[in-house]
């Protein structure tokens, strides 16, 4: 057990992870969660934190406590997606990014797609440093993507309890997905509703896929890697059918990818070609031979020995031998 939550990985595969992740974070604070910027307006009274909330305890929201979270973590975030002081940075935007979802679901509503990024935010730390394109290997490393891995299948496994556990049978054979359509559907969607007993099958099939979602871990390599492109396939659809994303959960389950092969910096310099002063050596032409630097003919092979065969071919008869 130990051997196989330690497996070894490329340090660039851990590199790549914890850029992507970081640069998430960014990216969520302006695209995704910018909202919790307004629950400063929200009374303070309607403030119910979360369990971890309460035992900290941590302060009821102010304006001037938001913004400073929001400032300091998107800084940080963008520092630490360089990789320098992976420790240092990476804890500080933990537990920065931890109160900012305590904020964000301390009124009502808690999402359940930020798990796996909890997880590899709490767990990057611990992975070192770690090099884009290193190849060397990592135990720490691995454990980190380990965990980070168990948390996405753990996301889905305990999404399906939980449906059978408050919903039990009929949510497998209700409207769910039909309310779903007509509170936020698009014309795919609509499209697909029209199918007789389409949605019914699809609720069976959601909760045997959550169900079945450890399977992964069991299959070879490359069947583990097309059973993850299965889930990004079924968050596309999601998205495309009832525009709810998954998008933290999404940049988490990325733990099970060969991230070190995606180097974009590289790509990109392919793209834009040889430098310079790459192209002036290598496509610069030949210079030419100077007299001084010409071989003198009777120390250059070839002339030599053309000169030794016509010297040894006999004369022609009626004239004298040589030129």
């Amino acid at each position: 057990m130990n051997r196989w939550l330690t497996e070894a990985v490329p340090r660039g595969r851990v590199a790549a992870f914890r850029t992507l992740i970081y640069l998430f974070v960014a990216a969520d604070l302006v695209i995704f969660t910018p909202w919790v910027r307004t629950r400063v307006s929200v009374p303070g009274d309607l403030y119910r934190p979360l369990l971890i909330g309460r035992l900290l305890p941590l302060p009821t929201p102010t304006e001037t406590l938001v913004t400073v979270i929001f400032w300091a973590l998107l800084l940080l975030a963008l520092l630490a997606a360089t990789g320098r002081a992976p420790r240092l940075l990476g804890w500080a935007v933990c537990a920065l990014y931890l109160e900012w979802m305590i904020i964000a679901m301390s009124y009502g509503k808690v999402d359940h797609d930020r798990f796996g990024l909890l997880v590899a935010l709490a767990v990057l730390p611990t992975a070192g440093r770690a090099r884009h394109g290193d190849t060397t290997r990592t135990e720490a490393g691995g454990w980190a993507l380990r965990v980070t891995q168990i948390a996405v299948i753990c996301t889905y496994f305990l999404a399906a309890f939980a449906k059978l556990r408050f919903g039990g049978l009929d949510w497998l054979a209700g409207s769910v997905l039909a309310r779903a359509i007509i509170r936020r559907g698009t014309d795919l969607a609509d499209l697909i509703a029209q199918v007789p007993h389409l949605l019914i099958v699809a609720q069976f099939g959601i909760v045997a896929f959550e169900l079945l979602s450890p399977v992964v871990f069991l299959l070879p390599p490359r069947w583990r890697l097309a059973m993850v492109g299965f889930f990004y396939s079924f968050h596309a659809v999601t998205i495309a059918t009832i525009t709810i994303s998954f998008a933290p959960h999404l940049a988490a389950m990325a733990s099970f990818l060969p991230l070190e092969r995606v180097r974009p910096l590289v790509w990109a310099r392919r793209l834009i070609g040889r430098s310079p002063s790459e192209a002036a050596t290598t496509d610069a032409p030949e210079p030419r031979p100077t007299d001084v630097d010409r071989v003198p003919a009777d120390q250059d092979p070839v002339v030599a020995g053309a000169e030794r065969t016509l010297d040894d071919q006999a004369p022609v008869v009626g004239r004298p031998a040589g030129p």
